[in-house]
């Protein structure tokens, strides 16, 4: 399954609550061999300040709708993630 930008995925929370998130965008690492994603809450308002999570993600065999999320826990995956989100963001705002 590869994800597409826009697409929405539920997201279970440490109680067990399904919360929705747009997917904004995923990219893989070919030096670790990992996948990540970024996603923001699919109910947030236009004008609220955007909260971006981020998860290294693997697809289930089975299933390639069925993914598995992990958090980040390393600060040099957190740099690269966020090195690839400015990225993004400088693109899009056309710098």
């Amino acid at each position: 399954m590869a994800l597409e930008e826009n697409e929405r995925i539920i997201i279970p929370d440490e109680n067990g609550e399904e919360h929705l998130f747009e997917v904004l965008f995923t990219f893989d690492v070919d030096k670790t061999g990992h996948s990540y994603l970024a996603v923001v809450p699919a109910e947030q308002k236009e004008d609220e300040e955007v909260e971006v999570y981020a998860f290294r993600y693997e697809e289930e065999e089975k299933n390639e709708d069925d993914l598995s999320l992990f958090p980040i826990d390393s600060d040099d995956e957190w740099e690269m993630v966020e090195e690839v989100l400015h990225t993004l963001i400088d693109e899009e705002n056309g710098e």
